[in-house]
Parts: C-alpha cells; sequence; structure tokens
C-alpha cells in the first residue's frame, strides 16, 4: 500500500570493502545525489556506522511518556507523539548524516561482511551485502536468516545499476521502518490522509515537479513541510470537510466577513494564518493576503490542498540544504579517503 511518510530526509549509504581501488571505481559510478562514505577498514566502518545520528535525538525524542496532571496514578501514562519533534527535525544540521543503509563486501580480512552486519546496533539500517561467485551461497544464507536485507553478485554485468536502485528501495524501507509506529499512532486523527494511496500518488507527483527531497510532518495547519535540494521550501497544506468546518466556526466566532466565508465554501482558495496558529485571526481586514489558489482531490475522502512556495512564519532561514551537505561532504571525504589510502 502507497503510504506518505510522515518525515524522509536523504540519508548516507556507507560502502565497506577492503580494496581502496574497488571503492574508488565503484563511487564514481553511483548515483551523483547519493550522499555516501566509502571505508577499506572494516572496523573503523564499524564505528562509524554505530556512531552515527539517528533520526529524533534524546533530548527531543518523538514519542515521550505523557500523563494527565491531574492523574496521579503512574498505570495511567500513555506515549504520546509530537508533531512539533517531527517538523523540527529539519533544523538538524546533521540529519543527513545518519546511515541508512551499509553496503558491504563479504571476503575482507579481519572481519568478514557478515560479522560486520551481525555487530551492528541499529536495526532499523538495511543491509547489502556484495558478493563474488564463491561467496554466493553464504549470502543467500544470510539473506534467508534475514542477516542481510539483499545481495549483489559483484561479476553481474548489471550489478551498478542493480545496487543504485537497491540502494533507494532499501532507503526508502528504512524510513518505513521507523516511520511504522507514527503512522500507526495517527491514523485516526487529521493526518489520516498519510496512508490514502490517491494522496500518497498525488504527492509524489508534487514532489517530482518542485524537486522535493526531504519532507516533514506540519500542523497548524495540518499537511507537509517540504524543501528541495537547495533548501527551497514548499508548505502543503491538506484539509477534509472536516477540518474546514472547524476553520470556518472559528471564523465565524472571529467574526470574519461573509467574502471569506464564501471564498472558504468555494474551495478555489484556502487561507493560512500563519501569524495565529492557522486559526482567522480577530479583526483580520486584510484576509486575502493569506489566501493561496487550491485544488480538490477525491481519495477516500475529499481534499482540499494548497502548495504555498517559501511560507512565512516558520523560521527556516538557517536550514542546511542537502546541496550544501552534499558539498562539504565530498570534500570531507577527497581529504579523508587520502589520508586513509
Amino acid at each position: 500500500m502507497s503510504t506518505i511518510k510522515p518525515f524522509y530526509f536523504p540519508t548516507t549509504v556507507t560502502f565497506v570493502d577492503d580494496s581502496p581501488t574497488f571503492l574508488s571505481n565503484l563511487c564514481l559510478q553511483l548515483d551523483s545525489q547519493l550522499a555516501f562514505q566509502l571505508f577499506s577498514a572494516p572496523a573503523e566502518a564499524l564505528q562509524f556506522v554505530n556512531s552515527s545520528p539517528r533520526p529524533s535525538s534524546p533530548n527531543q525524542p518523538i514519542f515521550a511518556p505523557f500523563r494527565d496532571r491531574t492523574d496521579e496514578d503512574v498505570a495511567q501514562q500513555v506515549i504520546s507523539l509530537s508533531v512539533n519533534t517531527v517538523r523540527n527535525q529539519v533544523h538538524n544540521a546533521q540529519r543527513f548524516g545518519a546511515t541508512s543503509v551499509v553496503v558491504v563486501d563479504y571476503d575482507m580480512p579481519g572481519m568478514n561482511g557478515l560479522e560486520f552486519c551481525r555487530r551492528m546496533t541499529d536495526p532499523a539500517v538495511r543491509k547489502i551485502m556484495l558478493t563474488g561467485k564463491a561467496d554466493e551461497h553464504i549470502a543467500v544464507q544470510s539473506f534467508n536468516e534475514g542477516i542481510i536485507d539483499r545481495f549483489i553478485r559483484k561479476q553481474d554485468v548489471s550489478a551498478i545499476s542493480s545496487l543504485n536502485r537497491a540502494v533507494r528501495d532499501m532507503q526508502n524501507a528504512y524510513f518505513d521502518n521507523i516511520c511504522h509506529s507514527i503512522l500507526d499512532t495517527l491514523a485516526l486523527s487529521e493526518y489520516a490522509f498519510l496512508r490514502d494511496e490517491v494522496l500518497a500518488t498525488r504527492v509524489a507527483e508534487l514532489s517530482s515537479a518542485l524537486g522535493i527531497v526531504e519532507h516533514y510532518l506540519s500542523y497548524s495547519p495540518c499537511g507537509l513541510l517540504m524543501l528541495d535540494s537547495k533548501g527551497s521550501t514548499y508548505l502543503l497544506i491538506v484539509h477534509t470537510p472536516e477540518t474546514l468546518r472547524g476553520v470556518r466556526e472559528i471564523a465565524v466566532a472571529q467574526e470574519a466577513p461573509a467574502a471569506f466565508l464564501a471564498e472558504l465554501d468555494s474551495h478555489r482558495r484556502l487561507p493560512y494564518f500563519w501569524q495565529s496558529d492557522g486559526d482567522y485571526p480577530a479583526q483580520c481586514t486584510t484576509w486575502e493576503d493569506y489566501m493561496y489558489p487550491a485544488t480538490r482531490l477525491s481519495g477516500r475522502q475529499e481534499y482540499v490542498y494548497a502548495v504555498i512556495p517559501n511560507p512565512p512564519g516558520l523560521d527556516l532561514e538557517r536550514v542546511i540544504s542537502y546541496d550544501s551537505y552534499l558539498e562539504k561532504l565530498d570534500r570531507d571525504m577527497e581529504k579523508t579517503w587520502r589520508s586513509r589510502n
């Protein structure tokens, strides 16, 4: 089933092979937009992978204990989800450095690829094993046992294209794994649209057209904060009939003019009142300045959505772009690769 991930950003792939020459040739054939690290020493690579940053952080977890202040019974404690924390990952300058996939050779001195995979500490990281003919039966057995997620034969003519495709698949699988609990938690909320296949297809189309490489759940109003590789930002607002009724009720309570209510009811434009958490501001006389062209879509239910370029009020000026990360990674890796080899 096609879904919208609650958050997604480019991550780093770690390649481990005891042959520096093989790695040097390999990196020239990888996707140009792929962030990667190269290691010819398995022990050094393992330390890097096991210490790489992960989505969220101990200081700001996505899930956290929540208990009503008036409830003194610890047994009533539940787990709450912070959409704010999901979106705030965009401010984490280290987010692209998270290792999502490891591509490891099997036959290496000191530590073979199978031992390497077993000693990895993050179960969410996907594992691809590169094998020669002599190692193929070991790779098949490891795959069947769930120790690795894919294996690719080095000698295959299509090895590089298979590798690039497998890396993309495994990066998606990495986020599917870490986002599964979030999707389940939001299944009955205003974010239920994340599981709508029709809307997921439309979001994929919009992302392709805009060159989006990362996105995060947003709120007030709910939707997705999206960024392209240069760091240009877009806010996708998603409304259902129920959420639009809520917008209308607050606007009526704030004595919004009839013209605004008529425009809202027409579904031709949607408001983004960024200074008042999405609600119609009291005594607002310039409401038209906050309106954006909208589109209707029929999926599991009816949607009205709008895409807002460069949305104000989100404090995104210092966000590190993926292109900037790639440029720094190239400089650092070239320097490090020379010193290692």
